[in-house]
């Protein structure tokens, strides 16, 4: 007899970019080595590295994340040629005038579609580039995980700092740094390596 049941179906996936802070409903979610693309991927720290979350920092509950709708498809990469060429043919058409660069312009190029934009009450809008820097802030722990992580720039610091009455810094996911010095599997195991990824996208 035939099973008349429908089959389950995902209707949205919901992926937290910077974590304890509000989710970005999607309808798909392209999937990297650690999961879901982009989630998880970046965690406010207080002045001694370690992570703030929602209970003791409630107001990060109306911390609002955007990223640009290119960033969401499969195989997409941040890359200047390929998502700023009206912008920066408009900063030569003005170069070649001899224009004098202003705010207008610099804010054309600021809403390139290769960054992450973050909104709170209260504060000015802060946009983070996605292409990863390269500054390496050590010192980071969440929970019972510690480790290196990417520092996105003083000027996250401040933003942060400013809304949380608190020094923090914003600091991404090191891919580099998948190893955790906490927990020690055998690694005669075939599976060692994707047990420390594992384990480190549980902690992030």
């Amino acid at each position: 007899m035939a099973d008349n049941k429908e089959a389950a179906q995902v209707i949205s996936i919901t992926i937290y970019p910077l974590k304890s802070c509000r989710g970005i409903s999607i309808p798909e979610a392209a999937l990297s080595s650690t999961g879901f693309r982009w989630d998880r991927q970046w965690i406010v720290v207080n002045s001694k590295g370690r992570a703030c979350t929602q209970r003791v920092e409630p107001s990060l509950a109306l911390v609002e994340v955007e990223l640009p709708n290119d960033a969401l498809s499969e195989g997409w990469e941040p890359n200047p040629s390929s998502f700023l060429g009206p912008q920066i043919e408009a900063l030569r058409k003005l170069q070649n005038k001899a224009i004098k660069i202003t705010k207008e312009v610099i804010s054309l190029v600021s809403t390139s579609p290769f960054l992450i934009v973050i909104r709170a009450p209260g504060m000015d809008v802060l946009k983070v580039p996605l292409a990863e820097p390269s500054e390496v802030a050590n010192g980071v722990s969440v929970w019972e995980w510690s480790g290196s992580a990417l520092d996105e720039g003083d000027e996250a610091s401040k933003w942060f700092s400013k809304y949380l009455g608190k020094p923090s810094r914003l600091v991404r996911f090191n891919e580099g740094m998948l190893l955790c010095p906490l927990c020690n599997p055998p690694k005669s195991s075939d599976n060692w390596y994707l047990y420390y990824i594992a384990f480190n996208l549980e902690m992030l």
